[in-house]
């Protein structure tokens, strides 16, 4: 019995002192810049994004051919990340909204929505 509550608490350190660890190697980065890889009902694109991360805050700036050039904002939460931009297309604004997950230091994949007038996917990988 003594035996077993010895294994019980050592198990218990262990964990204890790896979780802080398993933590902070869960945190990414995604400062810097992107080559995207889109594809909507719409058609694709490959628009070039640059982030700049701040604890969950995000932002950057968006640059397309289809959609122009526009400074963007959103969060990043764990492995989960979203932003959100205006472009103006033919003298109407769209909010053009971007929600994926960190796929590893250097990729990302999702979903893109284009002001409810189309949906996609899209890819990243860091440049």
């Amino acid at each position: 019995m003594e035996k077993s509550l010895k294994v019980i608490a050592s198990i218990v350190v262990v964990i204890g002192f790896s979780s802080p660890v398993s933590a902070q190697a869960n945190k990414s980065d995604v400062s810097g810049t992107w080559a995207f890889t889109v594809q909507t009902d719409a058609g694709t694109g490959s628009p070039t994004v640059t982030l700049k991360q701040d604890g969950e805050k995000l932002s950057g700036h968006y640059s397309s051919a289809t959609l122009g050039e526009a400074d963007l904002t959103g969060s990043v939460k764990g492995k989960a990340l979203k932003f959100t931009f205006v472009a103006n297309v033919q003298g109407t604004s769209l909010e053009v909204s971007y929600a994926g997950t960190i796929e590893d230091k250097d990729t990302l994949k999702g979903t893109v929505d284009l002001g409810g007038y189309a949906q996609g996917t899209f890819t990243a990988k860091r440049k």
